[in-house]
C-alpha cells in the first residue's frame, strides 16, 4: 500500500481483494487494516471465489469509492492477471500485486518476494529430502530478496505519474 500511496494522489480508500476460500484471507485483512490507518488509508474487502466474479468486485469496489486495489497473494488472482489487468484499466483503480509476473500481465506494481529465487531453493530442499536428510532438521528459510516492479504503461494509461525516487527503487520497470 505504501507504493501506491507514492503513485496514486490523496489516495485515501483502498480496496482488498480476497478469496474468502483461502485460509490466509483473513490474515491478510488484518494485517492490512492495521497497516493501513499509519499510511492514511481505509480499507474494506471484497471477495471474490472464481475468475468470473472478478468484474462484480471491480465494480463494487468502484461504486464503493475505492481508489485503488491491492491483491491478496492467491493463485486464483495469478490464474486471472489478464483480467484484472484489463478491469484496472476499465474501472480506473491502480491494483497493486505480490508478485512481478502478474505486472507483466498489464497490472500497474508489484512488491514481493522473488518466486524465481524461492523456487531455486525450494529444489535445493528437495534435493536433500531425496538423499534421505530429515525436514525436521532442516533450518527454515526467509525470503531475503523482494521486487518492485512497476508496469509504466499502466501507470501512462492510467493518468499518474511515478514519482523519480519511486522508479529508482524499482527493481524492473515495464514500458
Amino acid at each position: 500500500m505504501e507504493y501506491l500511496k507514492e503513485i496514486v494522489p490523496n489516495l485515501s480508500r483502498v480496496g482488498l481483494l480476497v478469496n474468502p476460500s483461502a485460509k490466509v484471507s483473513d490474515l491478510y485483512i488484518d494485517q492490512s487494516s492495521a497497516a493501513a490507518p499509519k499510511l492514511g488509508l481505509a480499507t474494506q474487502a471484497f471477495q471474490v471465489r472464481s475468475v468470473s466474479e472478478l468484474e462484480g468486485a471491480y465494480d463494487a469496489m468502484a461504486k464503493a469509492g475505492m481508489q485503488s486495489v491491492v491483491i491478496n497473494a492467491e493463485s486464483l488472482f495469478y490464474q486471472g492477471k489478464g483480467t484484472i489487468a484489463k478491469l484496472e484499466l476499465a474501472h480506473r483503480l491502480p491494483t497493486c500485486a505480490w508478485v512481478k509476473e502478474v505486472v507483466e500481465a498489464g497490472v500497474l506494481l508489484s512488491y514481493g518476494t522473488d518466486q524465481r529465487a524461492i523456487a531455486r531453493r525450494v529444489a535445493g530442499y528437495v534435493d536433500r529430502i531425496l538423499k534421505g536428510e530429515k525436514p525436521a532438521d532442516m533450518p527454515v528459510e526467509q525470503p531475503t530478496r523482494f521486487e518492485l516492479v512497476i508496469n509504466l504503461k499502466t501507470a501512462k494509461a492510467l493518468g499518474l505519474a511515478v514519482p523519480p525516487t519511486l522508479l529508482t527503487r524499482a527493481d524492473n520497470l515495464i514500458e
